[in-house]
């Protein structure tokens, strides 16, 4: 029987929002936030924080959740999660944005239900349906799919460039990935690649290494935290004030 492990990166040095995993959102770390909805999912084996710093980790256990310390030399989330995965047995790996406090629990249940039921598939993301206000956004990922639902292409660039508007959808990338844990671990133990390099987006190594991407559409479109001005947006919107 497949078995599903969610895994929470939350590195503690964050260029624009140091310390960003406990900084207090609607009273509580933004990593409990995430940590709580995640456990929802009935059907993950577990669910881990995996964060570089002993405060992070002293905070986790105080609110009850589960962390292992990882390397501070991880480059990426992904490349933490790789670490850890090492030695997990795990067959299906969650990767949960640890800035996301109003992850979808359904979306986590739904990339986790996917691969289980369809074993021949190495890894799977989810996008939404969005309106051509995020195409020329740097910070708004999109993403194009193939007739079968896999990914061509993600971008920072407007995909698909809308010479003919209303032809093909805008679908925003949705930073939540679903890996087979030896997918995972042999991404993670090759070099970047140069289109990796070039948008500075992590996905496109597995592309550029021939791994077909399923890409799952969802209605969840909750945004992350990045900077100070989210963070008080975020606590206005929680707390009834936006």
């Amino acid at each position: 029987m497949t078995s599903t492990i969610a895994a929470i990166p939350a590195r503690w040095g964050s260029t624009r929002l140091p310390g960003k995993p406990l900084r207090r959102l609607a009273g509580k770390p933004i990593v409990q936030h995430v940590y709580e909805r995640v456990v929802r999912v009935e059907r993950l084996s577990r669910v881990v924080v995996l964060t570089d710093d002993e405060r992070v980790r002293r905070a986790v256990s105080e609110f009850g959740g589960r962390c292992q310390m990882t390397p501070a030399d991880c480059a990426s989330g992904t490349d933490r999660i790789a670490w850890a995965a090492e030695e997990w047995t795990e067959d299906v790996i969650i990767n949960v944005q640890g800035d996301e406090p109003l992850v979808d629990p359904v979306s986590v249940e739904r990339l986790a239900g996917h691969l289980e039921s369809h074993e021949e598939e190495e890894m799977a993301t989810l996008a939404t349906p969005r309106g051509t206000d995020v195409l020329h956004d740097p910070d708004a990922v999109k993403v194009v799919l193939d007739r079968e639902g896999y990914a061509l292409y993600f971008s920072r660039a407007p995909i698909p460039f809308p010479r003919h508007p209303g032809e093909a959808p805008v679908l925003l990338h949705l930073g939540l990935y679903g890996y087979r844990r030896g997918t995972l671990l042999r991404l993670a133990d090759r070099s970047s690649t140069p289109l990796e390099r070039s948008e500075s987006l992590e996905q496109l190594r597995a592309l550029e290494h021939g791994v077909r991407i399923r890409v799952l559409e969802v209605e969840d479109s909750a945004s992350g935290i990045d900077t100070e001005e989210d963070l008080r947006r975020w606590n206005e919107r929680l707390s009834g004030g936006g």
